[in-house]
């Protein structure tokens, strides 16, 4: 493993590596092990959120594939925006039970009594889903993953590049990584044939991005604590 692979991996891992501290404490918890509430758990999403984004911060100037001058390509924005919307639109409305891993446990801020704090961890919820996650996730599945898969020193194939073999691993392993693991699998090609058509990261970020802020926006206007 390379540096430049590291730096890709970093992020990701030390995200999920939470995922598997919360994991790990609710399976103690049912065991009566630990006492650790639902509340508590939600505390550690804005030490995550915040470990992450500085993580990406502090590497920024080792991402050189996240160009924003990508941006100045009207056409490919405005498909990247209505792509966003479009993955949002289908994951509410793909909730079936039999494409469910698990029980979704969701993000239900209503648990903490006090305003300040309850809005204050619901924007730190946003922050990491909006700014924080989709940087995160596209730097390792479609710069990193989605070109290792083709050949180990990923650094030698062009963003962008489609081979099948590809395309379907990393669409099922997105989805796998995800509750709603069809869902997931569907946004996972999505943004796959985002990066094909753009050859833009910064692209990919941009629809994931919008994606998670209308999920966001949609979830607390609805109370849908299962899609968070």
């Amino acid at each position: 493993m390379n540096k430049k692979s590291t730096l890709r991996i970093l992020p990701f891992a030390l995200f999920m590596g939470f995922i598997g501290i919360e994991e790990g404490v609710r399976f103690l918890r049912e065991l009566g092990l630990i006492d650790f509430t639902d509340l508590d758990l939600l505390y550690l999403y804005p030490i995550k959120a915040g470990l992450v984004g500085l993580t990406l911060i502090l590497l920024a100037k080792s991402y050189d594939e996240i160009r924003l001058r990508d941006f100045a390509q009207i056409g490919h924005t405005a498909i990247s925006v209505i792509s966003g919307l479009g993955i949002f639109l289908l994951w509410i409305n793909m909730d079936w039970g039999f494409a469910t891993l698990g029980n979704p446990q969701g993000f239900n801020p209503n648990v903490i009594a006090d305003d300040g704090m309850r809005n204050s961890i619901v924007a730190a919820r946003m922050v990491g889903a909006v700014l924080v996650v989709p940087v995160m996730e596209e730097l390792f599945w479609r710069s990193f993953l989605l070109r290792y898969v083709i050949n180990s020193d990923f650094s030698k194939i062009d963003i962008g590049r489609f081979t099948w073999p590809s395309f379907l691993i990393i669409t099922v392993l997105f989805g796998l990584e995800h509750n709603y693991y069809l869902a997931g699998m569907m946004a996972g090609a999505a943004f796959n044939a985002l990066l094909y058509y753009t050859r833009s990261i910064a692209q990919c970020i941009l629809s994931h991005a919008i994606a998670n802020l209308a999920l966001g926006i949609y979830v607390l206007q609805s109370e849908q604590w299962r899609f968070w």
